[in-house]
């Protein structure tokens, strides 16, 4: 049997019966587009901390404002990229790998030697920012939802082509077992006593 040949940057495939070692093929989030909203919060934070500066009626102080304005952007900026920044998506050449959580992490993983289906889920606005949720279900499991990756059909091709490696490299080493046993040796019959 010959081995594969290379084409482009793929890796060249491991001799029959030896184990591929696991190399990263993608790592990502979701789309860092729900942030913008985050963004504009901190200059209107800003402008209105800022313009009320000294200028507040009587009963109020300025470490009133500079506390209001550190409240707001903390709960509308800081946890919001906390919860973006805590989940993960990383992709190698034996799985896939959903990541996430702050203080207690959660990590679910799919084998793409087990073999999946890849749903692609799309609205028009994430068509318009080139995102998207896929969906990978192998039929036994709960689905594994990657949500809102950007380059969702690039992800998408890549997954499709790891799945489709790792099957033909299980079904080559599997092909390989079963001929390495028909060629050994018969056992040898009893000794007379």
């Amino acid at each position: 049997m010959t081995q594969p040949t290379t084409y482009g940057n793929r890796l060249p495939a491991p001799p029959p019966g030896t184990a591929a070692p696991e190399r990263l093929v993608a790592r990502t989030r979701g789309s860092a587009r729900r942030l913008g909203w985050s963004a504009l919060v901190v200059v209107a934070v800003a402008g209105a901390a800022g313009w009320f500066y000294d200028n507040l009626p009587a009963p109020f102080e300025n470490w009133m404002l500079l506390a209001a304005a550190g409240a707001v952007v903390l709960l509308l900026v800081v946890l919001p990229w906390i919860v973006w920044a805590s989940r993960t998506y990383t992709i190698t050449t034996r799985r896939v790998i959903a990541r996430r959580g702050v203080l207690s992490r959660h990590a679910r993983e799919l084998l793409h030697s087990r073999g999946y289906t890849i749903s692609l889920r799309r609205g028009p606005i994430q068509r318009m920012w080139r995102a998207g949720t896929i969906i990978l279900s192998n039929g036994v499991d709960e689905p594994l939802r990657l949500v809102n990756v950007p380059d969702v059909v690039l992800l998408q091709e890549v997954l499709a082509d790891q799945i489709e490696v790792s099957q033909i490299l299980a079904h080559r080493d599997a092909q390989g077992m079963a001929s390495d046993e028909s060629m050994a040796a018969p056992p040898r019959p009893p000794l007379p006593a």
